[in-house]
């Protein structure tokens, strides 16, 4: 009976299929396990540099490593503090919403009446039947809202629980990744962790450094423009940043809809939209170069790729991670000959000059 050869192109192909499958279904049901440590992770990377400083200043690892963890803690209460004061700033006019909110539903009920055929009355009839279905609907969503609020809680105290143990004890761990690698590799292994760090530290600072300029571009510019609660949405707008392509663009659109409801003409709609272009174009080509530094190399199509693949698996927080961790594993790929097909399938097209 004849046997497959394990060193056959087939061979090898259902072995990797095989192995992504297994490491997509680990990734999904560990989710809960692993994206607390892959945030702790990354910010150990960033956080790292402070913690070196310190240590250098003669304190005691341990009191550094803490300094560094309450420093992450206030970074984040203090945006939370500043997004639930602005959203109570906006909560408490949405009353004043609810005239426009009306003249809008009554539109639309004398276009259905004009379109369809279906009377005002009629309509109503049809809503109240569909009271109940919305209470209940409306009741699993405050449950789900409290579930991720108690979900974001936990894992924040994770987060900054892993974060002090991975600084504390990063040379411990540095030194088992290094025995347990392969003769002859450790130098490689070496300078894949340090690459790996330093790609980490660019992302997230560059990221966050990015962030606080778009607060400002936008906050300036939804100001001279008039959009009331300007400070609100720019910081929504930065902070949907981290979630490449959709994320600015779904803050843009918060933006214009809110306006509308407020009132706002069509002037003001495309100053909105003028003013989302060029912030764009800004950051595209002005901020990213200076305080990103060398982008990630990876091509557009994996990049897509791969965040498609973090929201089916780790939804939202595998939109934030996807990309540093892709990166990361691509110098992975990239210092050890088996692996480096791969990543230069995931890494930019390099340009060829065109031979005469």
């Amino acid at each position: 009976m004849a046997t497959t050869n394990p060193t056959s192109p087939l061979s090898k192909t259902v072995q990797l299929l095989l192995l992504f499958i297994l490491v997509t279904v680990v990734l999904y049901y560990s989710k809960a396990l692993l994206i607390p440590i892959a945030f702790a992770g990354l910010l150990a990377m960033v956080l790292l540099p402070l913690n070196r400083w310190l240590e250098m200043k003669k304190m005691k690892r341990i009191w550094a490593v803490l300094l560094s963890t309450v420093v992450f803690i206030l970074g984040v209460v203090g945006v939370i503090w500043l997004v639930s004061w602005q959203i109570g700033n906006v909560a408490s006019d949405a009353f004043k919403m609810e005239g426009k909110l009306e003249e809008i539903i009554q539109s639309i009920q004398q276009m259905i009446k004009d379109t369809l055929g279906i009377s005002k009355q009629m309509q109503e009839q049809m809503v109240q039947q569909n009271k109940e279905k919305g209470a209940a609907t409306v009741g699993k969503g405050l449950v789900g809202v409290a579930g991720y609020i108690w979900t974001f809680l936990i894992d924040f105290v994770l987060v900054a629980v892993y974060l002090f143990l991975f600084l504390y004890y990063r040379s411990h761990i540095k030194k088992f990744i290094l025995n347990v690698s392969a003769f002859g590799h450790k130098d490689k292994t070496e300078n894949a962790l340090e690459q790996s760090t330093q790609v980490g530290q660019q992302y997230l600072t560059g990221l966050s450094l990015m962030i606080l300029c778009l607060w400002v571009m936008y906050g300036v510019a939804f100001s001279i423009i008039g959009v009331k609660y300007a400070l609100f949405f720019a910081i929504l707008c930065g902070l949907l940043e981290m979630i490449p392509f959709v994320g600015n663009l779904t803050g843009t659109s918060l933006t214009v809809l809110f306006s509308l409801s407020q009132g706002a003409d069509i002037r003001m709609v495309i100053a909105i939209i003028v003013t989302y272009a060029l912030v764009q174009f800004i950051q595209t080509y002005l901020i990213e170069p200076l305080v990103v530094g060398a982008k990630v190399n990876i091509n557009p199509l994996f990049t897509i790729l791969v965040l498609v693949a973090g929201e089916m698996v780790w939804g939202i927080p595998g939109l934030v991670l996807a990309i540093p961790l892709l990166a990361i594993l691509k110098i992975i790929f990239d210092h050890f000959e088996p692996l480096k097909p791969y990543g230069e399938l995931i890494g930019e097209v390099k340009k060829k000059k065109m031979k005469k």
